[in-house]
């Protein structure tokens, strides 16, 4: 079973669709189209899907109609000419929608965008609804709006899913325009615009399948038990947050999506893997594949770890940008290949070029470190170098504000340097030579 879901998600409470229409009633709709006004086409097939949709549970319908108000004589008040004409209100929209078709004549002009953009108003509040919208139009627009901008301030926005778009018999040089605005599909005749419209209805209500496959170094679906969060890849929002999980069957569990969506899928792995642009098939089980072959790292100390919370960064091979912080004594995850590792001890330890493989642990281990023990004459300025290869590698800085210490150190020949903090002369500065041990505690007085 999915255990969790985020935005747009599916809960135990099902989901109530909302299809807000939206209609074209400008001049052009006036044209004959399979030998019948287009406007007369768009109402007797809205009309009789009204009284199809009826028995739909979670279902309720409104429509938004532009160009009938105003002639395009009308100038400006054209081009804003668009009017919720049936508002979402239960099972009563089914007949308000037929009532208002019946009276609508077509006028004025293509005002798109400044109606699509007024329907972010039309969609009451709900926590619990997926609201889509229909466009039917004829023509394009007609008054300087930019449509695709938009529809996508709408999803980005979370006011609704990518919308769908009927052209009803578009001229082919501008069909190219409607694509970015949503799920577009063009109808050549009455018959053509029957059936797509019912595609559109199928796909807006139901809920396709999705599972996804995790592939293993020997190309075995087995990985599991990760994030995975899907994002719509038209507005980047997030849509879906599952955790993938494996059903009573030992196979990747499926999963319900929006088949109206584009997806960009993120696998959160370590390093994330993910797949772009993917386009679900409403009415089957779809099958998204992603190469994403784990192995293990454990990180631990040859003795006793003196240290307080050890952490490793660990990076991918060659890379500087820090993958993931690892405590010591944790068996972490990570997508196979090599890494390199910055241990967080003193001095810091490198190790680079560390293979994970497939459901492999690799173990990394470190010497275990010795305890310095300093006592100083008095408070001062005061510092730890490491010695290597005849030079001097910073390591630590002693409080001014104490003249005892102890700190925990990795093996290796050290040197003290210090200088009293009331002493205003470089030549009272002193400094001790040192050795610290594994698992052996080490005195260092002046």
């Amino acid at each position: 079973m999915t255990l969790l879901i985020a935005t747009n998600s599916f809960s135990q409470i099902k989901q109530k669709t909302r299809i807000l229409f939206v209609l074209d009633a400008s001049q052009s709709m006036l044209g004959q189209w399979s030998g019948e006004q287009k406007m007369n086409v768009a109402s007797r097939l809205l009309s009789n899907l009204m009284d199809s949709l009826k028995s739909v549970e979670d279902l309720e319908v409104g429509m938004r109609v532009y160009g009938h108000q105003f002639s395009v004589a009308a100038g400006d008040r054209s081009c804003e000419d668009t009017k919720l004409e049936v508002p979402f209100n239960g099972s009563n929209g089914y007949e308000n929608i037929k009532t208002t078709l019946g009276q609508l004549y077509p006028k004025g002009t293509t005002p798109i965008a400044y109606s699509l953009e007024q329907t972010k108003n039309d969609f009451p509040p709900c926590s619990n609804c997926r609201n889509i919208i229909i466009l039917i139009t004829d023509g394009i627009e007609e008054c300087d709006g930019d449509p695709c901008a938009v529809a996508l301030a709408l999803q980005k926005n979370g006011v609704t899913l990518k919308p769908f778009v009927i052209g009803m018999g578009l001229d082919v040089d501008i069909i190219d325009a409607f694509r970015c605005i949503g799920t577009f599909y063009e109808t050549k005749d009455a018959e053509s615009f029957n059936n797509i419209l019912s595609v559109v209805i199928s796909q807006a209500m139901n809920n396709t399948t999705v599972q996804v496959n995790l592939i293993d170094a020997i190309g075995d679906p087995s990985e599991t038990d990760v994030n995975m969060t899907f994002y719509n890849s038209h507005s980047k929002v997030i849509e879906y947050n599952f955790v993938h999980t494996m059903n009573h069957r030992g196979v990747p569990d499926t999963i319900p999506l929006d088949p109206a969506v584009k997806y960009d899928l993120t696998v959160h792995t370590l390093p994330a893997v993910s797949k772009d642009s993917i386009s679900i098939k409403p009415g089957i089980h779809n099958i998204i594949a992603l190469d994403a072959p784990q192995g293990y790292l454990k990180l631990e100390m040859n003795g006793l770890n003196e240290y307080d919370k050890l952490k490793c960064i660990v990076r991918q091979k060659g890379k500087m940008k820090t993958l993931y912080v690892q405590n010591f004594e944790e068996t972490t995850k990570y997508i196979t290949g090599n890494f390199d590792l910055e241990i967080l001890t003193l001095p810091r330890m490198y190790v680079n070029d560390v293979n994970i493989r497939q459901n492999h642990t690799t173990k990394v281990f470190i010497p275990e470190p010795g305890i310095a023990t300093f006592s100083l004459p008095n408070r001062g300025i005061t510092s730890v170098f490491l010695e290597n290869e005849n030079k001097l590698e910073w390591i630590y800085n002693i409080s001014p504000k104490t003249d005892r210490e102890t700190i925990v150190l990795q093996p290796g020949s050290y040197r003290l340097v210090y200088r009293g903090l009331n002493s205003r002369n470089v030549i009272y500065t002193k400094e001790k030579r040192f050795t610290v041990k594994s698992g052996a505690s080490t005195q260092v007085k002046f």
